[in-house]
């Protein structure tokens, strides 16, 4: 059986739901099993940032007990980097730092060790596009999960074997 992997860029998907449906109330083990449509899902990534306690404390508690939910996921991992804060916050918003390099990263390591056959990929962001060429470039297949052309890169549609929409009616089956 074919061995899949997904790698599940988080705020990316977030703004994605809450950009074009309005709700962001996902079953992550559901979306994890849709993606990988009938194949052994050996294991699914959700990366995200923590935001910082002493600066917004209640979206903090929030987050976390999101994070615990997410725990309890079966076969999914949640891997965390760092929200960084600009000076001008909260005029100026915090943006994610390590997130894209970690995604790339356990791509790339998993790809290496044989561990899955095909990598799905939760984002539309162009940074990815060399990614996962390399992952190909390893043997391994590569699928990106989007939200229609409009919300993805065209350089990361023609990297990828194969996309899958993250449109009804598939998605339906994933809310919670």
């Amino acid at each position: 059986m074919t061995r899949t992997m997904v790698f599940i860029d988080g705020s990316n998907l977030y703004h994605s739901l809450r950009e074009r449906y309005g709700r962001t109330d996902i079953d992550f083990a559901k979306l994890c099993n849709y993606l990988a449509n009938g194949r052994e899902l050996v294991r699914g990534y959700y990366y995200n940032a923590t935001v910082d306690q002493g600066r917004e404390e209640a979206r903090y508690g929030d987050q976390q007990r999101f994070f615990d939910r997410l725990r309890r996921v079966p076969k999914l991992e949640v891997r965390l980097g760092t929200l960084v804060y600009p000076q001008a916050w909260p005029q100026a918003p915090p943006y994610e730092k390590g997130i894209d390099v970690r995604v790339a990263t356990d791509m790339l390591t998993h790809a290496f060790r044989g561990n899955y056959d095909v990598a799905i990929l939760v984002s539309g962001d162009n940074d990815f596009a060399d990614a996962l060429q390399a992952v190909k470039d390893l043997g391994r297949n590569v699928e990106v999960a989007l939200f229609g052309n409009a919300n993805s890169s065209r350089r990361l549609r023609d990297v990828a074997d194969d996309t899958i929409s993250l449109e009804p009616p598939g998605l339906a089956s994933c809310w919670l």
